[in-house]
């Protein structure tokens, strides 16, 4: 299975159309449409359903998720292999949730780019799992992970900064009366979670909420999860419940009719930046962890 014709094939799938496509890749349409009559002939499978418009069939849509990742890798290695002279230049990938610990990645970009202003820098935005399967799959250098981490599978640097789990709430609503959240408050309420917290049989116990959460009841309420935590602010907004979420990432000040209140007993989220171990780093991303671990650039 060739590059060339996965990009043919996305191509297609984002076009819907065959000849849009040929136009697009500076093909003929004749040629465009043999590539994927081989393609569907080597994989075995139907991959689309041509009609007016092309769509994807069952396998089609599972190529188009496995050819992108194949071509994001691969451009990946293109870049580090044409950086991999004397010179510190080419990219470095990140993914990370949303916290306020990201300005410790982003300062540190800051330093090495002042001395390397050929890096740059992608972060990727995404949950815990996410950022697992991007950093699994060789998509990323770097993730933004929240303890606990498998340090039997990941590298960690952990940073000075953590983040404090509670709840994002409408200011009308009573509980925006107390300063601190607890377990008992919530029973009975709607909840909304992050999609990992959704599977509740699966929360490791040394999560920060792991405890805390033996003490809510059974089952929870949960009206809805979330992945990005934006989205679940228009739930809270809209009345749908309420969001167990971390604090300062969603501006509660001045006029918004959103407030955080902290949980009680204290659920404090640490985090560190991973990596797989036996990663083999560009010399960019070697001087980026030099720099998180308190080194020169």
């Amino acid at each position: 299975m060739e590059l060339r014709v996965l990009r043919y094939f996305l191509a297609v799938a984002r076009e819907e159309s065959i000849s849009a496509a040929a136009q697009a890749l500076h093909l003929t349409q004749p040629t465009l449409s043999r590539q994927l009559m081989d393609l569907e002939a080597e994989v075995g499978r139907p991959l689309f359903l041509r009609g007016r418009r092309i769509t994807l069939t069952e396998h089609g849509v599972l190529l188009r998720r496995r050819a992108e990742e194949i071509l994001a890798l691969a451009d990946k290695t293109a870049g580090e292999l044409a950086a991999a002279g004397e010179t510190v230049a080419g990219d470095v990938y990140i993914g990370a949730g949303e916290t306020q610990g990201v300005h410790v990645l982003t300062r540190a970009a800051m330093r090495l780019r002042e001395r390397y202003p050929l890096v740059r820098f992608h972060i990727s935005s995404g949950d815990t799992m996410d950022v697992a399967e991007r950093l699994d799959q060789g998509l990323i250098d770097f993730g933004l992970m929240f303890e606990p981490i498998d340090r039997k599978k990941y590298g960690v640097c952990p940073l000075p900064v953590w983040d404090a789990w509670g709840v994002l709430m409408r200011r009308d609503s009573p509980l925006a009366q107390k300063e601190a959240v607890a377990a008992g408050d919530l029973a009975d309420l709607p909840l909304i979670v992050s999609r990992l917290m959704g599977r509740r049989d699966s929360l490791d116990p040394r999560h920060p909420l792991g405890r805390w959460f033996q003490q809510l009841p059974r089952p929870l309420n949960i009206a809805a999860t979330y992945s990005l935590l934006y989205n679940a602010s228009l739930m809270v907004e809209d009345g749908l419940g309420y969001a167990l979420c971390l604090g300062g990432i969603i501006n509660t000040a001045g006029e918004s009719g959103l407030c955080f209140r902290p949980l009680t007993p204290e659920a404090p989220a640490h985090m560190g930046v991973v990596w797989k171990k036996q990663q083999v780093f560009s010399k960019a991303a070697q001087r980026f962890l030099a720099v998180l671990n308190g080194g020169e650039p």
